[in-house]
């Protein structure tokens, strides 16, 4: 980890999903910032959250591949040992993700060493690449605890909208999915 200005430790966080725009931690800066070798994509099976084990849903990861902007937060050094327990509780209840430090760049600024969580893709949830329209119809219907996967995707979408962020792919999965769940297609 690198010295903050008080000469302690810095402690960043990547978010490239909900993360982004429902952090659930305290941190006292937020950053845009990129990482590279890693892509936002839907390659995580839902089997709880989106979807459930007999009609999985998807939910993002961080696949091998490309680059992905997303937020960085820099956490208080008083604040690391919460937010890391948080982190690994919120983002690590099937083992799907593996936590990992990152270099990753903040926008403007330099390089940083952060703590994100990377899709693992020999857990049986690793869903791998899959073409657009598979996507879109293991999203479209699915729905788990945390409500229909529909509404994650639009939340996606639209936050990457809010930070600047045109994701044509994503625009696309999500147009597909409605179109999917349209009344005559049901």
């Amino acid at each position: 980890m690198a010295e903050d200005e008080a000469g302690g430790e810095q402690h960043w966080v990547f978010g490239y999903g909900s993360l982004m725009w429902r952090p659930g931690f305290a941190f006292v800066e937020r950053a845009p910032a990129i990482l590279h070798g890693r892509r936002r994509a839907f390659c995580i099976y839902s089997v709880h959250h989106r979807g459930t084990p007999r009609r999985p849903g998807l939910v993002l990861g961080l696949a091998p591949g490309g680059s992905v902007r997303g937020v960085a937060y820099r956490i208080a050094p008083r604040d690391w040992s919460e937010v890391r327990a948080y982190l690994r509780e919120r983002e690590q209840p099937t083992e799907t993700y593996m936590e990992a430090l990152v270099r990753l760049r903040l926008i403007g600024r330099g390089p940083v060493l952060a703590v994100t969580y990377l899709s693992d893709p020999h857990h049986p949830q690793w869903a791998g690449a899959l073409s657009l329209e598979a996507q879109a119809r293991l999203i479209a219907g699915a729905r788990g605890l945390s409500g229909a996967n529909i509404d994650y995707l639009r939340d996606l979408v639209a936050h990457l909208r809010a930070e600047g962020l045109h994701d044509e792919g994503m625009g696309r999965l999500l147009e597909r999915v409605i179109a999917l769940e349209a009344p005559e297609n049901a």
